[in-house]
């Protein structure tokens, strides 16, 4: 069995196992109930024009605004249609706006006569919309590969403490253990933000939040290489980490840096997405650029080349960080009599290996 099987036949292991986990199950399940929550419901609890019962002498300017206009006979029906909650307003001879306890503010501005209003920036994006997108970015990232990489972790520390990678070493190479755990935690990964991102998509075109899903295609769009090669990255971490430590309760200890390698980016993009310089250097930072360069085309401050180079950059880190975390796998999966130091594993890779 060459190197390429055994990693498929360990990827295909970790993915059963996990498809079985109801752990696993029920969370997909409750990020996708939130997914669909987030897109739809706020569209319906914002709900929808204003119903106003009103003559037909006053009812060209509230039809023109895209109110919902019921047109009755004289001042008095327009009235008693409030009082008997068929409309939410009604407008009488003056002009004046009746309603029970709350100002219609569609109804008053649509008779108020205001000024003409020139955007300067009509293409600039939404400040509400431009605080949301980075967190959302930034969460799924740190939220996935923080998630995902515990579990490698942790299934790491299993084998060691059951001892069955003993079995599973004279049957496979070492790093088709590496490899496999590895392959497997980014396509559940993808799979798992790939669902989630399905119901959000048809969430938004329930809500009518079409124009808000185009403006945010081509992110999403460089969102996904970057996430599957940053979480490559952060995994063959996670997996050194747990090889490192021989019981569960080691787990947080040996995996320091992983974690501050995902809590220091997630932040940083959160706090310094609103400054220009400071999101241009996050966007070529390999443990920040999956989710700071996605957001820099959002909002359309990078250049046609820009994530492309990033990119490359983001490839290379990897690259060298999952040769340098198979080394330190494979000098401390052996080693089952307690923690195992980094400088430890990393000069005695050959006489475990």
């Amino acid at each position: 069995m060459n190197v390429t099987q055994a990693t498929q036949l360990v990827a295909e292991r970790e993915i059963r196992v996990k498809l079985r986990d109801r752990t696993f199950l029920f969370g997909t399940l409750f990020f996708l109930l939130i997914a669909a929550a987030g897109t739809i419901l706020p569209p319906l609890f914002a709900g929808g024009p204003s119903t106003v019962a009103v003559t037909e002498s006053l009812a060209a300017p509230l039809r023109d605004a895209g109110l919902e206009v019921r047109v009755v006979p004289d001042d008095r029906a327009a009235e008693q249609a409030v009082r008997d909650d068929d409309v939410d307003a009604a407008v009488v001879t003056g002009p004046a706006v009746l309603a029970m306890d709350d100002a219609p503010d569609d109804v008053v501005n649509a008779l108020s006569s205001q000024p003409t209003v020139r955007l300067l920036d009509p293409d600039a994006v939404d400040p509400v919309v431009a605080f949301l997108v980075p967190f959302v970015f930034a969460f799924v990232f740190f939220l996935t590969s923080q998630t995902f990489g515990v579990q490698i972790a942790q299934s790491v520390i299993e084998e060691k403490q059951t001892r069955i990678v003993e079995i599973l070493v004279a049957a496979v190479p070492v790093r088709a253990l590496l490899a496999g755990k590895v392959v497997a935690g980014a396509i559940l990964a993808f799979a798992q933000i790939a669902l989630i991102a399905v119901v959000a998509v048809v969430g938004l075109q329930i809500g009518d939040s079409g124009g808000l899903l185009t403006l945010l295609a081509p992110a999403i769009g460089w969102f996904v290489p970057f996430f599957l090669i940053g979480f490559v990255l952060l995994a063959a971490m996670w997996a050194a980490a747990g090889a490192l430590a021989n019981r569960q309760e080691d787990i947080a200890a040996v995996s320091t840096p992983v974690q501050l390698a995902v809590m220091i980016p997630f932040f940083a993009v959160i706090f310094l997405n609103d400054n220009a310089t400071a999101m241009r250097v996050l966007s070529y930072l390999p443990f920040s650029s999956p989710t700071a360069m996605p957001l820099r085309l959002f909002t359309g401050d990078a250049a046609g080349w820009e994530p492309i180079v990033s990119l490359v950059v983001l490839v290379l880190t990897a690259g060298a960080f999952v040769l340098a975390g198979a080394r330190v796998y494979e000098g401390s999966l052996l080693r089952t009599n307690g923690r195992t130091s980094l400088r430890t594993a990393w000069r005695e890779r050959e006489t475990i290996g």
